[in-house]
């Protein structure tokens, strides 16, 4: 009898004994699962968030990847080989574009003869423009890629390219065109340079995290980047977004002053720039966001404002040119420059003209000016840090 209660009592001691070992490793686990939570509230306390805003085709996601190759590792070999289909369609795309275009001024302009495509080469065109015109387009082989540079070289399609403003004629054409035989062999993998050229319309939201002066350094801050859709079904998708958001980064292609909206043929893209800005700065979210003006694209700002007349943009009308060459092509930057620099502060209530706004002038394709840009963002935002901090 003695015997049975000791050795039920020793039962019961020792699961007491394991209940007890198992609540404390309960306990522990949970108390982990705290401290963790507790390390990412803080972390996350010190990632500054950055919204990259801009109407469609602004140059948004090209600063994105570039971002990517600068304060990241990059694209990896499966990454850039992810890119090939998208190359490849842009150039199935783009010649479509062009063929079509011929097609359409052949038929309708006075000196319609210089849009007329040989008979051969409207052979080529035709299948071209269906490929073109798939969902999935085929990898291109040195045949197609032949082809294509057959009909690129028809002066009837570089005449309808001359006027590729009028046709949303995207701005990788001429680079693409331009490397067809190595694009098409067999082998091809894409560099960073094609997957910068790469077009590939923003859907939805992503976001990278980065820090200019490297994620080591004590000095410097952290950054998470949200890039989202410009086009005007993508702009609902923001709202979300716009909550404690340290710095807008608004891109502008002031390239496009000549040019409709992809979604919308009857609006002038800069006059949408123009409307989109207004509406951003007015958010009520944003009372004490710092604004960074990106006016983007200026390497072909400077080559199309010699030849085509900012006046042609409702905006400009008033523009009036001064000069010919470089001083020309500065006297109409700082012209744009300043009627953005009007609209911020005509848009800007008094309660917030001390928030910080900067312009600067980039080509999302110049790698070494992205960069410099990035760090005197990063430098402007620190500055900002200290002095809310007092210590400026």
């Amino acid at each position: 009898m003695l015997t049975t209660v000791l050795e039920n009592m020793g039962l019961l001691c020792s699961k007491n004994r394991r209940h007890t070992e198992a609540d404390a490793e309960e306990n522990a686990q949970a108390a982990e699962i705290e401290r963790r939570i507790e390390q990412e509230r803080k972390a996350e306390k010190h990632i500054q968030k950055l919204l990259l805003l801009g109407a469609g085709e602004s140059g948004k996601s090209t600063i994105f990847k570039q971002i990517k190759l600068l304060f990241q590792t990059g694209f990896d070999e499966e990454e850039l080989r992810s890119y090939i289909s998208v190359i490849h369609a842009n150039i199935y795309q783009t010649i479509k574009i062009l063929y079509d275009g011929s097609k359409e001024f052949s038929q309708t302009e006075a000196d319609s003869s210089k849009y007329v495509l040989s008979s051969e080469n409207k052979v080529i065109g035709e299948k071209i423009s269906e490929i073109g015109s798939r969902l999935e387009c085929p990898r291109l082989n040195r045949e197609l890629a032949q082809e294509i540079e057959t009909l690129w070289k028809d002066s009837a399609i570089q005449e309808t390219y001359a006027r590729g403003n009028e046709l949303q004629v995207p701005d990788c054409t001429h680079y693409f065109m331009e490397n067809l035989q190595r694009l098409s062999d067999v082998n091809y993998i894409p560099t960073k340079e094609d997957v910068l050229y790469a077009r590939v319309r923003t859907t939805g939201v992503v976001e990278i995290q980065f820090s200019p002066v490297g994620e080591n350094k004590k000095s410097g801050e952290v950054y998470r980047l949200f890039d989202v859709g410009g086009q005007r079904n993508e702009r609902r998708k923001w709202i979300h977004l716009f909550e404690g958001v340290t710095a807008v980064i608004f891109c502008a292609a002031i390239s496009e002053y000549d040019q409709t909206l992809f979604e919308d043929e009857q609006k002038n893209r800069m006059v949408e720039t123009k409307e989109l800005f207004d509406w951003v700065l007015k958010q009520p979210c944003f009372e004490k966001t710092s604004f960074m003006l990106f006016l983007n694209k200026f390497d072909i700002f400077e080559k199309k404002v010699l030849k085509v007349p900012l006046n042609v943009c409702e905006w400009f009308k008033d523009y009036q040119p001064v000069s010919t060459g470089k001083q020309e092509i500065e006297h109409a930057y700082e012209f744009v420059k300043k009627k953005f620099e009007e609209l911020y502060f005509q848009s800007t209530t008094p309660d917030r003209v001390d928030r910080v706004f900067k312009i600067y002038r980039t080509t999302a394709l110049d790698q070494k000016l992205v960069k410099k840009t990035f760090k005197l963002v990063d430098e402007s935002l620190r500055r900002r840090n200290l002095f809310e901090a007092g210590l400026l």
